[in-house]
């Protein structure tokens, strides 16, 4: 594996990704019962945005700093506030320094009830991800094959909870292996809420796999796209979402906040945000 987020952290499919996880876990958070976030591909934890990786791209700049400076409303700010609060925790100063990647952003956002377990394959990223939540009796990182973890952790004691697959997607079948393992999982723990990350570089491959996640028995898919430019090559033109059993207002709140988005990433009008149902059985 050669992936390394840190070239790419903060950038606006981090944003959109983030902003998603965050909306999520606070739905989880309306009950009182326990809840556990299983994240199965969580890179090493926390980014310096000041390090040699994301210096050399400056990514970053274009997503969490363009968001950061954009004029939002009341009620988008609102919708951001879990996400954007996390991340502000980690700047006091105000200057960007510092970005935290899904398990960070799922570690601040835990209560003492709720438990994270957040798993990687790469050594360096592992054993960053380890230092990052040691400490944490809330927070477990574990060196282990992504796809191994979404198989032996499912479904979790708490049987509430959430369960982010976010693959490197350097694996020419990556689409249809994660189809799969999303329909096995889901087979063990039909209750559990699942997000999937993926990139849009081909527009005929993500048809591909949504039609693989529409016919893969599942009762409840929803779909969030937001799409920079035409996505004909293998350069990142959009960010995706399929989201299974979303929390029920997570649809009407998307629907404010994933246009808003598109806007303060400067995607409108060259790009466009998608929110649609794969699948929606009552």
């Amino acid at each position: 594996m050669n992936y390394r987020h840190a070239f790419h952290a903060g950038n606006f499919a981090d944003v959109v990704k983030h902003a998603v996880l965050a909306r999520i876990i606070t739905h989880l958070k309306e009950k009182p019962a326990a809840f556990r976030v299983i994240d199965t591909h969580a890179g090493a934890g926390l980014y310096d945005l000041c390090g040699p990786e994301a210096s050399r791209t400056g990514e970053w700049r274009e997503g969490i700093g363009r968001l950061l400076a954009a004029q939002l409303s009341p009620g988008v700010r609102a919708l951001l506030a879990p996400y954007l609060d996390a991340v502000a925790a980690l700047n006091p100063g105000g200057d960007m320094k510092l970005y935290p990647g899904s398990p960070a952003l799922a570690q601040s956002l835990l209560r003492d009830q709720d438990r994270l377990v957040a798993c990687e394959w790469e050594p360096n990223a592992a054993r960053a991800l380890a230092t990052f939540v040691h400490g944490d009796a809330r927070a477990k990182a574990v060196e282990i094959d992504g796809y191994t973890a979404l198989n032996a952790y499912v479904p979790p004691k708490e049987r509430r909870g959430l369960v982010l697959i976010d693959p490197p997607y350097e694996q020419p079948d990556e689409f249809e292996r994660l189809a799969q393992a999303l329909a096995a999982a889901y087979r063990k723990w039909p209750t559990g809420i699942y997000a999937l990350w993926y990139p849009i570089k081909n527009l005929r491959e993500t048809a591909a796999f949504a039609r693989r996640i529409a016919a893969s028995g599942i009762a409840r898919v929803l779909r969030a796209e937001l799409t920079l430019a035409r996505a004909d090559s293998q350069r990142l033109g959009g960010s995706g979402l399929i989201m299974v059993n979303p929390p029920w207002r997570l649809e009407e709140e998307l629907s404010v906040l994933m246009p808003a988005l598109a806007q303060a990433l400067g995607v409108a009008p060259a790009g466009a945000a998608r929110l649609d149902w794969l699948v929606h059985e009552k």
